[in-house]
């Protein structure tokens, strides 16, 4: 696997060592002992599917608060998303910050999403899925999200059109409203 760290501190791009033959192709897509190697110690507990159907189908920017904030590794098994992580950790030089990457069923890259940071993806084709694995299990009381057109981030979406919501994300708040507990390190 192939580590590659991005403008944001902790999030890092993350691409499996393909190897293919006539028959297809085989990856891990995650290995206890290369992240270690990496420095992260990182006990995965849950893992989750989403399937969306058209494209621009955008789901985010969500995060869960301490005490049950998740790291997560994202990849899109189908299809291609933009992937975007938000620096939302109090007191960083990043905060506020964004980093965003096409991920797609054919480059098999993949995104890792530490605490203190929102997530969300646009969906660049239809009938897409993507899993990501979580290191703590979701927690409703916990949850959280901020706007996906926030001014203040300016995230920088692929695709020019209206993109389909879930009611939550339409309305969640702005990230200077807000209701954030993550201090920078």
């Amino acid at each position: 696997m192939k580590f590659t760290a991005t403008p944001l501190e902790g999030v890092l791009v993350v691409e499996p060592a393909v190897f293919g033959d006539h028959r297809g192709w085989f990856m891990e897509t995650y290995s206890e002992a290369q992240f270690k190697e990496q420095g992260l110690n990182l006990t995965f507990v849950q893992d989750n599917q989403s399937y969306s159907a058209v494209k621009g189908t955008l789901r985010g920017l969500h995060f869960q608060l301490e005490p049950k904030a998740q790291t997560k590794l994202v990849r899109c098994t189908r299809g291609s998303i933009y992937d975007v992580a938000v620096d939302i950790r109090q007191g960083s030089p990043t905060y506020g910050k964004w980093f965003g990457i096409e991920l797609t069923a054919e480059n098999k890259k993949q995104l890792l999403i530490p605490k203190g940071f929102a997530h969300g993806f646009m969906t660049l084709t239809e009938d897409v899925e993507v899993q990501y694995k979580c290191d703590e299990l979701y927690a409703p009381d916990c949850d959280g999200g901020i706007r996906w057109n926030d001014p203040d981030i300016g995230v920088e979406w692929p695709l020019e059109i209206t993109p389909v919501l879930s009611p939550k994300d339409e309305t969640a708040p702005l990230l200077k409203d807000a209701n954030l507990n993550f201090l920078y390190r």
